[in-house]
């Protein structure tokens, strides 16, 4: 079967939720209270091509692909494609960008 790929309309993000490791680098298994934060996280999958304004020019998306964003605890349209978990967001739904 072909793979799917789902590209967003508007000023919606395709995101992909960060799962903290649940093993150390040296293999051993964390219980989930060493996990130091409950960070909700997620990277930019794909972004659709902007909202529009009254005019009916094209406003922007704020975040562009590979973008680590942080994701409101609620919220979000799940979307599975395969195996994989994926979660559509409006751009102003999403609180902010990570930056290392």
């Amino acid at each position: 079967m072909a793979r799917q790929q789902l590209i967003p309309l508007l000023n919606r993000v395709l995101v992909q939720k960060i799962i903290p490791p649940t093993q150390s680098s040296g293999g051993v298994l964390l219980p989930e209270s060493a996990t130091v934060s409950k960070l909700n996280a997620g990277k930019v999958i794909a972004v659709g091509t902007g909202g529009r304004s009254r005019s009916g020019s094209t406003i922007p998306v704020s975040v562009k692909e590979g973008d680590t964003v942080l994701l409101p605890d609620y919220g979000g349209t799940e979307v599975k494609l395969g195996e994989q978990e994926f979660y559509l967001y409006r751009d102003d739904d999403l609180l902010g960008v990570l930056r290392d």
